[in-house]
């Protein structure tokens, strides 16, 4: 592990200016880019305190704020320990926000933070790694089916509505994906059922696209966020050691 140095970025976008977290090696050598994405309740300490574990890692990483639409992070009011049980606005608050971020729109973005890690001096040259979380497992599967030129790995853990009956369902995208995926399911996730899982392999696997996908068993949705009551540290660490694996095959 070694020495990281976190600091604040805005990133230009085709729709305004995003602000973001970018974390690396406090050596300042070129290390193998990392896009993080969030979930739901945005850029915050602990998505900061993840992707400077990755950068001791030895990669270079970066945490934009894809609500950057609505604000700078953060956006709207989110408590320091999330529990939507005992204030279940939060939902109420963030789900239009979430909404808005169509696919196009998730396209445009990478564009973005994709150039901008190109263009990055801390960023070794060739294809990034992606990794999602929650929300954030949908914009990597879409970015890695739109980029595949840009794209060595992608990871998603408890991702929901990863394989809908939707027009737009990101499982559509298969067919022009080059990168090795890893999807770490939660068994108790309402939002990726069994049904979705399965349609999920079976499009990653028609498409030839090499993949893993397990079911993290007694796992909630949100299982790696530790400031929320879905926190649950052995499949947190599981994810971790599944995320840097991939990390290791792709550099």
């Amino acid at each position: 592990m070694t020495d990281v140095q976190g600091t604040d970025v805005d990133i230009p976008t085709a729709d305004g200016v995003a602000d973001a977290y970018l974390a690396h090696p406090a050596d300042g050598r070129p290390r193998p880019g990392v896009l993080l994405y969030q979930d739901a309740y945005g850029l915050r300490p602990w998505l900061r305190s993840m992707a400077d574990r990755l950068a001791a890692a030895g990669y270079t990483v970066l945490v934009p704020n894809v609500f950057y639409r609505h604000g700078r992070t953060p956006i709207g009011e989110v408590p320091e320990f999330i529990d939507t049980a005992a204030d279940p606005t939060i939902w109420e608050r963030i789900g239009p926000v979430m909404a808005s971020l169509t696919p196009d729109r998730t396209r445009r973005d990478a564009d973005a933070y994709l150039d901008w890690l190109a263009a990055s001096p801390l960023v070794a040259d060739g294809p990034v790694a992606l990794t999602g979380y929650c929300m954030g497992a949908r914009l990597a599967l879409r970015t890695a089916a739109t980029h595949p030129d840009r794209v060595a790995a992608a990871a998603g853990f408890h991702g929901g509505r990863l394989a809908t009956d939707a027009p737009d369902s990101p499982h559509l995208g298969a067919g022009h994906i080059t990168a090795e995926l890893y999807f770490g399911h939660a068994d108790q996730d309402r939002s990726m059922p069994e049904e979705q899982i399965r349609r999920l392999t079976d499009a990653l696997t028609a498409a030839g696209v090499r993949h893993t996908s397990e079911v993290y068993p007694g796992a909630g949705h949100g299982y790696t966020q530790a400031d929320t009551t879905a926190y649950d540290r052995e499949a947190d660490e599981r994810h971790w050691a599944a995320l840097l694996a991939l990390l290791k095959r792709a550099f």
